[in-house]
């Protein structure tokens, strides 16, 4: 090995022969990991407070680093940051780049007590931290916004719920908005807790045995606001749980997502006329011009099964491990990265969506039959002191009959073939065959009602403030 090489790996004093180029390239994390730039800085910067406070740099050097540090930041964000060979990853770039702008005897005290397994599990806490709070959560609460204000402007439309796929009693189109709303508030509050969890500091863990030198944790992890110090140095550098508490997460929101989508996209077909995309979210044929793909909404269904990919694979990197901090771990990031973006992606895709799309009241209203009113002519019965099972079985009897009869719905059959099926049947049985009616007899908590969706929908914007 050159001594420039040497002098450019942070572990290359050890080493007297070359590195296979691959073995450099299979090793080298920068082309990922430089997201990270800021958070690297940051955490250089608080932690060479801790050894100013030692004094093992003084003032001055502090104040050179802290130049240092400032001007890095500048290069990455200009984008003029000059990526060299060595740089195997970003904590190696940025201290030889301050090396080269303060010189090599201040830069290489910064790494006093400091081992790159703190110091990668301190960017990574901060990084996700940063990417959940400002990106995620907040896009989050614009989708659920989004929807949630689109219901309360459409709350008079009705559409047919469906189970199995089949038509099955009338709901509000509200409703349905309002369900995906309550998932993704769901997703939301899981979203928070992970990101309370994960605020906790492993820096001044050193490389799994702690701190020589005494360092002040507390002192860092108030530094970069983390709520608490991680009590145990092994824990610290190898801990990777929240890296996976977000991917379990990602793929449980994608997975809302994905069936979101898919409802979409089936109201968007021909056959149902529901919904209709804005152009923006749509694409057409390369052979058939009269297509209208709904590929955004076919996109978030995929894409969640990457999401899935990434936390799967990673759980398989990591179930093998042994304590401490080991080289797989590296492995966390670039599906971690790539889970954040697609998320953020698909979160910031749904929202425009749903904003944006056209809803054909018209068709909803259109697709609700008769046949969808049996349970409302089961619950007739009921209010007359008949047994649920039994008024199930007579009204199953009147839709039986009507079916037979070639009738377009139950409500054509006449007082005397209802008299006939049961003597319980009155004139006030065709008061039954009412869509509104049928969606405002469900009042209670969760229902389709008017009220009870604008209590959801109130609900909801509570959770959110």
């Amino acid at each position: 090995m050159s001594e420039t090489n040497k002098e450019n790996k942070l572990w290359g004093g050890r080493f007297t022969g070359t590195t296979d180029p691959l073995m450099n390239l299979y090793n080298s994390s920068i082309s990922y990991d430089s997201k990270m730039y800021k958070e690297d800085l940051e955490g250089t910067r608080i932690y060479t407070q801790g050894l100013c406070k030692l004094n093992l740099i003084t003032e001055s050097e502090l104040k050179a680093i802290d130049h240092g540090l400032t001007e890095i930041e500048k290069e990455w964000s200009s984008k003029t940051f000059v990526i060299v060979e060595n740089d195997e990853d970003i904590h190696t770039a940025n201290e030889r780049r301050l090396g080269e702008i303060i010189g090599k005897e201040i830069s290489g005290k910064v790494h006093t007590g400091r081992s790159r397994n703190d110091q990668v599990a301190t960017d990574m806490r901060l990084y996700c931290r940063n990417i959940l709070n400002t990106q995620l959560i907040p896009y989050l609460k614009d989708l659920i916004e989004g929807i949630v204000g689109r219901a309360e402007q459409e709350i008079d439309v009705l559409m047919p719920g469906y189970t199995h796929l089949q038509r099955a009693q009338p709901i509000r189109w509200s409703h349905w908005l309002s369900s995906y709303a309550t998932y993704f508030t769901e997703d939301l509050e899981r979203l928070v807790q992970i990101s309370e969890r994960l605020n906790k500091s492993p820096l001044g863990a050193g490389a799994l045995a702690g701190h020589p030198y005494n360092i002040d944790r507390d002192f860092l992890a108030k530094g970069l606001g983390f709520d608490e110090v991680i009590g145990n140095s092994l824990v610290a550098v190898s801990d990777r749980d929240f890296v996976v508490e977000i991917m379990f997460w990602g793929s449980l929101f994608m997975n809302h997502i994905s069936r979101f989508a898919e409802d979409l996209i089936i109201y968007s077909t021909a056959e149902f006329g529901f919904v209709q995309l804005a152009d923006a979210y749509s694409t057409g044929s390369s052979l058939m011009p009269q297509k209208k793909n709904p590929d955004s909404l076919e996109l978030l269904r995929g894409k969640s099964g990457r999401i899935f990919g990434n936390m799967a694979g990673f759980m398989m990197s990591l179930k093998g491990i042994p304590s401490t901090y080991n080289k797989d771990m590296q492995e966390d990031k670039e599906p971690l990265f790539d889970s954040l973006t697609t998320i953020e992606h698909s979160i910031l895709i749904a929202t425009g969506v749903i904003t944006t799309l056209k809803i054909n009241k018209e068709n909803m209203f259109k697709s609700l039959t008769m046949d969808m009113l049996a349970t409302d002519l089961a619950d007739y019965l009921v209010k007359k002191n008949v047994p649920f099972r039994e008024t199930h079985h007579i009204s199953g009897e009147c839709v039986a009959l009507a079916e037979n009869l070639k009738l377009s719905g139950i409500d054509k059959l006449s007082l005397e073939q209802f008299k006939k099926i049961d003597h319980r049947f009155n004139e006030d049985v065709f008061e039954v065959f009412d869509f509104e009616q049928s969606v405002e007899q469900r009042r209670a908590v969760g229902g389709t009602a008017k009220n009870a969706v604008l209590t959801q929908l109130s609900n909801l914007k509570n959770k959110l403030k």
